[in-house]
């Protein structure tokens, strides 16, 4: 007998022990990812965020020691001594993670009388569970930091802080010490300490119930996570570096689908655009102001009583031709959906959910009914596959009006008189279940039945937006971070919100720009359509009890501001689009925080302010009221400020280089730039060569035979820059049987010239070559 356990069985990659609590298996999914499961609630493992077996086949030797199982692969090995007891090492012998051997010892412990005290003073006391059901605590080193877990509210690293996994509708301003969110992606990064190494390791667990996640502030000795109910189930990832980590992960449970490229330009909405003649009057005013966007959102006033797929006609008379002339005028419209159904007597949906049973239920058997947008309504059960048919084919009424996306909306799923009780009665697939353990997940499911009828019933890439997800989501939808206030803690907040999504897989994703709830400053609407800019969603939304916040209504300089960003974003397309793609293929996000790239620095490890979009642009954008100057760090290299074209050069250390390797170890320098109010710090990597298109009001204003590719060279120290660059139609699927070019464009002596007239200048390679080509690519720019 080895350890704690009675026997162990083999059968290739998976390896099944047995000790007097039952079984604990070990799964190597890759020579890099193992998957530890306890089937203490389902035997099976029953993922939402993984689909069908990853397994892939790998050597897998254990070796049976007195008093621990050893598994070993080609990148790591595990030695087990009890269920509670589990080392992993890499492919070294480093030790990366242990289980914490101790007792936890919870912050505080409250009486019932200290809790009515508090209560009765106003206070909403928080008990944070001894125990969990399902738990795992990890031993935790001086140096670890962490990263990842969605958008929660805070800074970048989350060491020291705790979290909860609920999906939560919560309108107030959120600040740091908020727990939850709207998202439950239960993974994360832990970096080392160790800056001259900067080893690093994932971990996903991989259970949909409430769940709880401890970096350090119960005790620096461990850090812990675990859930109410549910498999102890999850898988660790070991690599080389943070970027190994996040591909790993994302190829686990899905990677962002190449988005359309209109959907990477400027997105006007408001709560409060309630009749056809706002519609029309903001589309006419954007083109007068001469503000490039391609699309306008419609929020819940479009719709009759706020009835899911019904139109109201007392405030669109004709709403197709409404559609149709935005169309005309290169503007896509989306609409929102929310899952609840109203409860009325021949309303068609209300209708054939109850006779086909497709709503959840009371523990007696009722329909479940709760208050949400129109009155009494009623809850798609979206884990049932046949309800996710329905709803996919309903997105066809959408279509055929003229819709070019979907906005899924309170789907966490939010309530107005209570939340859904933890028994009302769900199906997970093919087995009854309840709220508890499919409530992170109802957005989810939500957004794979509507990204299905999109696929099936439309020609197009599906563009969907959730503010409710959970791992693997990125699969199906896009997101924004949900109800976020004009102050300016929101807008810092932004930045560590968004790169943590990337780092969580939900690389396209956003902000509400200018804030939805409260009232903007035109100083703070300027500086946050800087930050827009650079986010992958690039949408302004507010509420219509906020004050209007368009373009226009703000003052002539910062409309100006306004268009400028606005215009550079468009200019910006081409580059925006091949980080989408990248993304697609590897995983890695389009926004990212500076320790992705160079995690052996130990100055980028918690810099909150300060982002990569792709991985030639650094953006700093100004995030506190006031500042006309601030302090960038920029890692090692060569850097040049877009705006002036100032050449920083300062030496790499031990490692520099891209997302592969981990960067360099620290040789970068602090700067300190001006900022005025119409300028956002953004500096270019040494060796790119920036693709921009000319100016558009919107996508495909200029059609793509007679589109320009402009070019703009940054030289490295060695004055070489070199970029490859993709195009597609930027519309459908006709990409995956080939039609596309894929070009590489290098350059060593640097001029002025066309692709007619090379030369030495600029070497064009078509990688591939199956899409229409432009009209001209021209050097623009060499510094």
């Amino acid at each position: 007998m080895f350890g704690s356990f009675i026997n162990y069985n083999q059968e290739g990659s998976e390896i099944t022990l047995q000790d007097t609590y039952g079984k604990l298996i070990l799964t190597c999914v890759t020579d890099s990812i193992l998957n530890i499961f306890s089937p203490d609630y389902t035997d099976d493992h029953r993922s939402k965020a993984i689909e069908d077996d990853k397994r892939v086949a790998c050597d897998v030797t254990v070796t049976e020691h007195e008093d621990h199982l050893e598994i070993t692969t080609s990148s790591m090995s595990a030695r087990v001594y009890s269920r509670d007891q589990i080392e992993l090492y890499d492919v070294t012998g480093q030790l990366l993670c242990a289980d914490y051997q101790g007792e936890r010892r919870p912050l505080q412990y409250l009486s019932e009388r200290d809790i009515a005290l508090a209560e009765s003073e106003g206070h909403e006391v928080r008990q944070r569970p001894a125990r969990l059901p399902v738990q795992s605590a990890k031993l935790l080193d001086p140096g670890d930091q962490f990263y990842g877990l969605g958008d929660k509210t805070g800074v970048l690293n989350k060491r020291s802080y705790e979290y909860e996994n609920w999906n939560s509708d919560l309108p107030d301003p959120q600040e740091d010490n908020f727990v939850s969110l709207y998202k439950s992606i239960p993974f994360f990064i832990v970096l080392k300490g160790d800056t001259k190494n900067a080893s690093c390791y994932g971990i996903f667990f991989d259970n949909t119930f409430h769940s709880y996640f401890d970096f350090g502030k119960e005790s620096q000795e461990y850090y812990y996570f675990g859930s109410e109910n549910g498999n102890l189930n999850y898988y660790f990832f070991t690599g080389k570096s943070m970027a190994d980590i996040v591909s790993q992960y994302t190829w686990l449970t899905g990677k962002m689908q190449l988005p359309q490229l209109w959907t990477l330009g400027y997105h006007q909405s408001r709560w409060g655009y309630d009749t056809e003649e706002k519609f029309r009057d903001i589309a006419k005013k954007l083109r007068e102001h001469s503000i490039p966007c391609d699309s306008i959102h419609f929020d819940i006033d479009y719709m009759d009583q706020f009835k899911v797929f019904t139109w109201n006609t007392s405030f669109f008379q004709d709403e197709m031709k409404l559609l149709s002339d935005l169309r005309d005028q290169g503007f896509k419209p989306v609409t929102i959906i929310d899952p609840g159904v109203k409860v009325e007597s021949g309303y068609h949906i209300y209708k054939e959910g109850l006779e086909e049973d497709y709503f959840v239920k009371t523990p007696e058997g009722e329909v479940y009914v709760n208050t949400v947008w129109p009155g009494d309504s009623v809850f798609p059960d979206f884990g049932k596959p046949a309800v996710r048919n329905w709803w996919a084919n309903k997105q066809k009424y959408l279509i055929d009006l003229g819709v070019a996306g979907v906005w899924n909306d309170m789907n966490e799923p939010a309530s107005f008189n209570g939340p859904l009780p933890d028994d009302i009665v769900f199906t997970d697939e093919n087995r009854t279940t309840n709220h508890a353990e499919m409530h992170n997940v109802y957005g989810h499911n939500m957004a794979r039945a509507t990204y299905e009828g999109w696929r099936k019933h439309s020609n197009t890439r599906p563009f969907v937006i959730t503010r409710a997800c959970y791992a693997g989501s990125q699969k199906y939808t896009i997101a924004w971070t949900g109800d976020n206030h004009s102050i300016w803690t929101h807008l810092r907040m932004a930045v560590p919100q968004l790169c943590n999504l990337g780092l969580s897989g939900m690389s396209y994703a956003g902000t509400d720009v200018g804030g939805f709830g409260s009232d903007v400053t035109p100083e703070l609407m300027a500086r946050w359509v800087q930050l827009g800019c650079f986010s992958p969603f690039f949408r302004s939304h507010c509420a219509k009890f906020s004050a209007n916040q368009e373009p226009w209504v703000m003052p002539p300089a910062v409309l100006d501001i306004f268009r400028k960003y606005v215009e550079l974003r468009y200019q910006l397309l081409p580059y925006i689009y091949d980080a989408a793609r990248e993304c697609a293929i590897t995983g890695q996000p389009m926004m990212a925080p500076l320790v992705l790239y160079w995690q052996k620095d130990a100055n980028v490890r918690e810099l909150n302010d300060e982002f990569m979009l792709g991985q030639n642009l650094l953006i700093a954008p100004v995030v506190e009221q006031g500042q006309t100057k601030r302090m960038v760090y920029l890692p090692a290299g060569t850097w040049y400020n877009y705006w002036t074209g100032e050449k920083y050069e300062y030496e790499t250390g031990d490692g520099a280089g891209g997302a592969g390797d981990g960067g360099a170890g620290g040789a970068g320098r602090y700067i300190i730039v001006d900022a005025p109010l119409d300028t956002c710090p953004i500096f270019v990597r040494g060796g790119t060569i920036l693709p921009k298109y000319p100016l558009q009001q919107y996508v495909d204003e200029i059609a793509p035979a007679d589109l320009k590719l402009r070019l703009e060279i940054y030289p490295d120290k060695n004055n070489n820059a070199e970029y490859t660059h993709y195009r597609d139609n930027g519309t459908d699927f006709a990409y995956e049987q080939g039609e596309y070019n894929l070009y590489t464009f290098k350059t060593n002596n640097h001029g002025s010239g066309s692709h007619n007239q090379i030369g030495s200048e600029l070497i064009i390679d078509k990688l591939h070559e199956g899409y229409i080509d432009y009209a001209e690519i021209i050097i623009e720019k060499v510094l």
